[in-house]
């Protein structure tokens, strides 16, 4: 873990607030096995009151709860197949690598800081992680609303997590089940050329059309195709195939952390504190630029390689940030 980050307790984004002075939230996905659907359902209901309700074989939800509903399901679309003794079978037998999945709606900085609690009871009631099998590609998502959407409050915080992605892979690398499956894919290095380059001014469509040309994948740590779809529908349904599958949302979709819900010195807290660097760094222009120029002086020299790259920003984010429990 990275040892000047918070793993006790969530930290509130410098900027908390929407442009419209309400609140920013934030919908959270847990990734994990070892429990049913109705056996997790149970430690929500534990954790946070409501009422659970059995929407299908492989589905549950618990309404009414301190946190509002929660869905819990398993996390593959054959869920939804014709009800069918061979596919109960197929179904159960996927739960070796198929994870359940937890997911909020969203979720104010106070009510997002209770999920440790429900990670916590988790865990002791047997929730199993990315690093419990060597196919366990299990997931944490946090989808979190933009402050708003346009370019200035969008380009700093991709431009931030791109240039600190490496450093956020190495830094405390990612299981390598999700590192072989399609699930995270890194940005492209040409990408972050044009992110450093030419993003600071881009119009909204120019952004859209650089990243739909870039990483039209829902498989990145920073998937931003929700996003996109909620700002400029027609645009994204003509770039892409199969995008009616994308629901548009004015968030970011983190989806870079492992889930290691086995692990007890593991926190949702620390995976949310990580993503809350790459909104710092956005939100100083000095550190920024310090890390575009520097990216630019990186890429001159063909002998470097990404783990270069993640030890510079390593080093660059320690002289920032260490020592400041707020950074």
């Amino acid at each position: 873990m990275i040892g000047w980050l918070d793993t006790a307790r969530f930290l509130p984004l410098p900027q908390p607030d929407k442009a419209d002075g309400t609140p920013r939230r934030t919908g959270v996905e847990i990734e994990f096995g070892g429990l049913t659907e109705l056996e997790a359902a149970g430690v929500v209901q534990g954790c946070f009151g409501g009422r659970i309700e059995q929407v299908g074989a492989h589905e549950a939800r618990v309404e009414e709860t301190d946190i509002g509903g929660v869905s819990i399901v398993l996390d593959t679309a054959y869920r939804t197949a014709t009800p069918s003794a061979a596919a109960t079978a197929v179904l159960n037998a996927a739960r070796l690598v198929v994870p359940v999945e937890i997911a909020t709606g969203p979720l104010t900085f106070e009510r997002l800081a209770r999920l440790d609690d429900l990670r916590d009871a988790l865990r002791r009631n047997g929730a199993i992680g990315s690093r419990n099998g060597v196919l366990l590609g299990f997931g944490l998502h946090l989808n979190t609303e933009v402050p708003d959407t346009t370019t200035r409050a969008i380009v700093p915080v991709l431009r931030a997590f791109a240039l600190l992605e490496d450093w956020l892979r190495r830094a405390d690398p990612i299981d390598p089940s999700r590192r072989l499956l399609p699930f995270v894919d890194p940005y492209p290095r040409s990408f972050v050329d044009l992110l450093v380059e030419e993003a600071p001014d881009w119009t909204m469509a120019q952004m859209i059309e650089a990243y739909l040309a870039n990483a039209p994948s829902r498989n990145h740590g920073m998937d931003l195709l929700p996003l996109l779809r909620h700002i400029d529908e027609a645009r994204v349904l003509h770039h892409l195939r199969g995008a009616q599958a994308v629901k548009a949302r004015p968030t970011w979709h983190y989806r870079l952390p492992d889930c290691r819900i086995d692990e007890e010195e593991w926190t949702l807290a620390y995976e949310w504190n990580r993503f809350r660097v790459v909104e710092c760094v956005a939100a100083d222009p000095a550190l920024l630029e310090r890390l575009a120029d520097d990216w630019l002086v990186h890429r001159e020299s063909y002998l470097t390689a990404r783990a270069d790259w993640a030890r510079h920003v390593g080093a660059v984010l320690d002289d920032a940030f260490r020592g400041d429990p707020t950074p």
